[in-house]
């Protein structure tokens, strides 16, 4: 239903990657931004893709999805220039954005659908953040068409968490499995851990 939006910021340098691109790893063997393009578009919400140039590698593995493309030529200023492009580029109408980030595989089509749900659920706009089983904040995070403007005059690398504080009173969160909220992959450390949690014992 593309009432609600989802924004995949993937502008980022994978700096702490040691010369490795994060969401080029496979997962499921396909690349990881792939898979969470796949499972965004599951959810049958409009997806954008932020990337550091439409011919820069990420676009490969995205290719014959339908997916709108977005080019962040001053990614190099921090999360807020993804943000501030791929709200620029919604479609008329949206009424919610919802951000994924790209590096977290735990995060599934039901996990989005349950904060786009609860987002519909409500009578009045609201912010809806995903938390762990323990109720320890995370993401995704959804922010309504209101929040737009704000979204728009975004700076730095702290990403949209000025926005949140400024919406506390209207900020709802919502319940995902075990640690789904939580688990990112941003470092070959991380990487490696993850996927030995994923090895099938023998």
């Amino acid at each position: 239903m593309q009432d609600i939006a989802i924004l995949i910021p993937a502008a980022g340098l994978s700096s702490r990657m040691k010369g490795q691109d994060k969401l080029l790893q496979e997962v499921d063997g396909v690349p990881l931004l792939r898979r969470q393009a796949l499972r965004a578009l599951d959810s049958r919400a409009h997806v954008t893709v932020t990337l550091p140039d439409h011919d820069h590698p990420r676009a490969a593995a995205l290719q014959g999805l339908p997916v709108q493309i977005t080019a962040v030529p001053d990614a190099h200023l921090g999360m807020s220039a993804s943000l501030r492009r791929g709200t620029a580029m919604l479609p008329r109408g949206v009424q919610a954005i919802l951000i994924l980030p790209a590096d977290m595989p735990d995060l599934t089509t039901k996990d989005m659908l349950q904060v786009m749900n609860a987002f519909r659920a409500e009578p009045r706009p609201t912010l809806q953040q995903a938390t762990c089983a323990d109720g320890t904040p995370g993401h995704p995070v959804l922010f309504p068409a209101d929040c737009f403007a704000a979204m728009l005059a975004l700076s730095g690398d702290q990403g949209a968490r000025p926005i949140v504080k400024a919406n506390a009173h209207r900020l709802r969160r919502v319940a995902l499995p075990g640690k789904h909220a939580l688990t990112d992959l941003d470092t070959p450390e991380a990487w490696e851990a993850w996927r030995a949690t994923q090895a099938i014992p023998a």
